[in-house]
């Protein structure tokens, strides 16, 4: 009987396991196609971060909150740091450069910069300036971040 017993709460536990490993999540559907299936709109979390005013040879100021940053440098290249994308593969961030006139530096701990299609010829950097890759959509590989919305003939330094 206790065989029986274990046997069968084995069972449901295998069951309800393989259940919930491939669960999909439905928002406003009762049919997920997705894991996390969403039939509306999306918020999240938007914040302002104001640059140090130390320019490119001060420290740096943190990203590490947030997921549509709009960052304000204080004077001309003051350094903006994502966080290691090496630890947070699949990260995404929208970032703005909202100053009119001075240029914000995104830098990175490890890896590179690449544009979306480059392999090679990345940068330890990336200048945030009008008319010039003043909004980003930046996604981590697990290695670098991939830069997907750059303005045609966008290079970098």
């Amino acid at each position: 009987m206790k065989n029986s017993t274990f046997t069968t709460i084995g069972l449901i536990v295998m069951f309800l396991v393989s259940f919930v490993s491939s669960a999909q999540v439905g928002i406003n559907t009762t049919s997920p196609k997705s894991t996390l299936d969403i039939n509306g709109n999306l918020s999240v979390k938007t914040v302002s971060v104001n640059g140090n005013g130390t320019g490119g040879g001060g420290s740096s100021v943190l990203l590490n909150d947030g997921v549509y940053i709009s960052v304000s440098p204080s004077s001309n290249d003051d350094k903006f740091e994502l966080p290691d994308p090496t630890q947070y593969p699949g990260r995404v961030y929208f970032i703005r450069n909202i100053h009119n006139s001075n240029t914000a530096q995104l830098i990175t701990p490890n890896g590179l910069f690449f544009l979306k299609g480059i392999t090679s010829g990345g940068s330890s950097n990336l200048f945030m300036y009008d008319n010039h890759l003043r909004s980003v959509l930046i996604v981590s590989d697990g290695l670098n971040w991939t830069i997907f919305n750059a303005e045609d003939g966008a290079s970098l330094p």
